[in-house]
């Protein structure tokens, strides 16, 4: 029920050196099995020195014979332990969760507490226990223990410091290797309740959660109040009640997100750590090995830090007089409602989705069998860069996103392959974080015979949503999302610019699409107005044709402009946009060049991409806007995506009431073409029916 850490050095120990000047502290441990094992050698080596005396131990299931040291009375339960031993100092509990509670309540008018995490199992329960440590004047220290690391006070002096600029957001990241066995060790296991009881262990609430107590730690977010919500995403591969695979999403009373993407069904297992997201650099934290990494413009440095052992901290916490220099507690129990917020969050969230086995490979045999998750691992990274949920990020296995209710272009009169070909959804984009530059978009775009040609959120640039139509900047407004480059540094830069581009009405009817859409600086003020249509018809049985009409009309006198536009060479981007999935054996052209180096930043009638996609071949060909000679973007190396850009190397400029029209006509194709029969398919030789 805890987490080991790095030994702290010994001169920075004192109890590995014989105190003086006080008498031992009088301790017993409730629990010795488990993680209550880990607590008793602590407490043998605390013992040797002289720190405390381990007077009773209680637990149903007695320890072997010489696991105690001489003259440690043992009991089977709480009550006969405090009824037969007097004058305790500390007591620690280290038991099932769902026992917490009562434990702590009873320990408290008898002595100070170390109580495991998480403390208990309901908010309702935090608030009891809280309630109940006031009155009786009791200290008790939560047993977070990465939050006695080090490391955690070098993070509040780079932050202080702006080593990596403003904080834009914190993640958590946990792939962890848990097999049947692991839930089969006690009745608890895996339970959301048992015998009418709250258990709640799942994989942020138990085994994983010092990855969410140290972020929100980290974030400053200790108390209830701390906390402005709490999104939660829960979803399980075993056979379990409790969740194994989840993401916790929070936004913090100061406006901090933190994402918190955990799972137990990883390929393997991989120590889990705390990202820091700057404006100008990052810093990651391995809490389990105090080992903090931080890359910013002054380079990378990597320092592994000590650790402070919470017990001892509770002990010389209580021999201090109290007075304005008493060290305070590192894990106090009123420090950990924001923790507690979130397990409230999980408790009352909706049972955790059973994660269908087709995206569940089992490896192993009998108890040691072990589920991963497919694609677990890019999911994870996909969800913290973005601040997503797994719904949002659109898996297959996940729960359909909120507004999943969203309209679908589809082929006018079904086509021929009947009213179920659904070829694209539209995604509105509302609930996006704000460095994304919200907006609606078309994912998944699908071929004829269900192969995805779009991507979203993807990890190495979350706010590349799909095929849709935006710009970098707009009069200073970034409808882009990310950084924006800024000629009098020459470089790109965090800044607090985004828009978000809103939908005022969407009708859809078999084939069309129509959207009137706001464009919306980050002061809510209007500076485009634009009037979208989207529609479809089937060529053959694997071809069908998308065009994509926007007019755009200022609101106000408008610069449309881009990174190129405003001093990046080569760096054009902005427009009309396609954002691919993964793909192997990709292949780029136009009618007069092939590969990046060539069709980047040429004018050519058409553009093909023709690639081997996870859902099998596919060819998407984009033909220019007949109202412009735009010049394509197109990237290949770093990811795959193309673009019309819209504002190349100068700006675009409209007086209020002036519009812009740009028409795209792209060929979405099962299979690869052909130069000449992509030639064939542009100048409309394909006959309607193949």
């Amino acid at each position: 029920m805890g987490t080991l850490s790095t030994p702290v050095p010994a001169e920075r120990n004192p109890a590995e050196h014989k105190q003086s000047g006080h008498e031992p502290s009088r301790v017993a441990l409730i629990g010795v099995h488990g993680f209550g094992a880990h607590h008793l050698q602590n407490l043998e080596r605390l013992q040797a020195n002289g720190v405390v005396r381990l007077v009773a131990v209680a637990d149903p299931n007695p320890p072997a014979p010489g696991a105690l040291p001489p003259g440690t009375a043992v009991f089977s339960n709480l009550d006969e332990l405090l009824a037969g031993t007097p004058a305790l100092d500390l007591v620690i509990v280290a038991t099932p969760i769902q026992t917490h509670a009562q434990l702590a309540l009873t320990t408290l008018p008898h002595a100070d507490l170390y109580l495991e995490k998480p403390p208990v199992a309901s908010l309702a329960d935090f608030n009891r226990l809280q309630e109940a440590a006031t009155a009786a004047g009791r200290i008790v220290q939560v047993g977070f223990q990465s939050l006695g690391s080090r490391a955690l006070q070098a993070i509040d002096e780079l932050l202080a410091a702006g080593e990596i600029g403003t904080l834009l957001g914190i993640s958590a990241t946990g792939r962890w290797v848990r097999d049947r066995a692991y839930y089969k060790r006690s009745r608890w296991a895996g339970k959301r309740s048992l015998d009418g009881v709250d258990v709640v262990d799942g994989v942020a609430t138990n085994p994983l959660a010092h990855a969410i107590a140290t972020a929100l730690r980290i974030a400053g977010a200790k108390t209830v109040d701390d906390l402005a919500s709490v999104d939660t995403d829960l979803y399980r591969a075993n056979d379990i009640e409790a969740d194994d695979t989840s993401v916790i999403r929070i936004r913090t009373a100061a406006g901090v997100p933190i994402t918190c993407a955990l799972t137990l069904c990883a390929a393997e297992s991989v120590e889990p750590y705390i990202t820091l997201q700057g404006s100008e650099g990052t810093a990651v934290f391995h809490y389990t090995e105090d080992r903090l990494t931080v890359s910013s413009a002054a380079g990378k440095r990597e320092t592994v830090y000590g650790r402070v052992d919470l017990t001892e901290d509770l002990l010389e916490h209580r021999r201090s007089t109290p007075g304005p220099a008493t060290a305070p507690l590192i894990s106090p129990l009123a420090d950990s409602g924001a923790f507690m917020q979130v397990l409230e969050a999980i408790r009352t969230a909706e049972s955790p989705a059973l994660i269908p086995e087709q995206y569940v490979t089992w490896e192993g045999e009998g108890d040691a069998a072990r589920p991963v998750v497919d694609g677990i691992e890019d999911a994870l990274e996909r969800a913290t860069a973005a601040h997503a949920t797994f719904s949002e990020l659109g898996l297959p296995w996940a729960r359909p996103a909120v507004d999943a209710g969203r309209p679908v272009l589809s082929l006018p009169d079904g086509g021929e392959l009947g009213g179920a070909a659904l070829l694209a959804t539209v995604q509105s984009g509302t609930g996006l974080a704000t460095r994304l530059s919200p907006r609606p978009y078309l994912h998944p775009v699908r071929t004829l015979a269900g192969v995805p040609v779009t991507d979203h959120l993807p990890a190495d640039h979350p706010w590349h949503l799909g095929a849709g139509f935006t710009l970098q900047d707009v009069n200073g407004t970034n409808f882009w999302g990310g950084k924006t480059y800024i000629r009098a540094s020459g470089r790109y830069e965090e800044r607090q610019d985004h828009g978000r581009i809103i939908e005022r009405s969407t009708v859809s009817g078999p084939g069309l699409l129509e959207q009137e859409l706001s464009w919306q600086a980050s002061d809510g003020a209007e500076l485009l107005r634009e009037r979208r249509t989207t529609g479809s018809r089937q060529l053959d049985r694997r071809t069908w044709q998308l065009e994509l009409r926007t007019e755009l009309t200022a609101v106000v006198d408008s610069s449309l402009g881009s990174p190129g536009s405003n001093g990046a060479p080569g760096s054009g981007y902005g427009g009309f946009f396609w954002r691919l999935p993964a793909c192997a054996e990709a292949e780029v052209f136009t009618a007069e060049g092939r590969g990046e180096p060539e069709v980047h930043g040429s004018a050519s009638p058409w553009l093909a991409w023709a690639a081997d996609l996870p859902g099998g071949p596919a060819t998407v060909v984009f033909a220019a806007p007949a109202e412009a000679p735009d010049l394509w973007f197109v990237r290949m190396a770093a990811y795959p995506a193309v673009g019309s850009a819209l504002a190349w190397d100068r700006p675009v400029v409209l007086a209020a009431g002036d519009s812009l029209v740009r028409t795209f006509t792209v060929w979405l194709v099962d299979g690869r073409l052909s130069p000449a029969e992509i030639a064939e398919l542009v100048a409309g030789r394909v006959s309607a029916t193949g």
